[in-house]
């Protein structure tokens, strides 16, 4: 556990980590807010159907009805899966790295 801890806090130190998990925390909760506005949603069915949806799982449960929600759902995806992915996977090669260090150390 300390080893993720460690590893995550090294994360938050690195300047374009940190710039990576901003804007994605700017693209997740901006995309919750247009939601909120378009659709008329509750924030937290927003910002779930702007989860679901940058993260491709897409449940079905929600879905835009308004043409503004369809239109922008469509811009939304197109802009924000490709940073959403390289969050995910920048993450993931941070940790992989740090504990290939870790191991290395042992």
């Amino acid at each position: 556990m300390r080893f993720f801890i460690r590893t995550f806090i090294e994360f938050l130190q690195d300047k374009d980590y940190r710039s990576l998990l901003g804007a994605s925390i700017i693209i997740l909760f901006g995309g919750a807010f247009v939601y909120m506005y378009a659709e008329g949603w509750r924030f937290i069915d927003a910002l779930y159907f702007a989860s679901i949806t940058l993260t491709t799982i897409g449940y079905g449960d929600f879905a835009p009805k308004t043409d503004l929600g369809k239109i922008f759902t469509i811009i939304y995806i197109g802009l924000g899966v490709g940073l959403i992915l390289t969050f995910v996977n920048t993450v993931f090669n941070h940790f992989k790295d740090a504990r290939k260090n870790y191991n290395a150390r042992k």
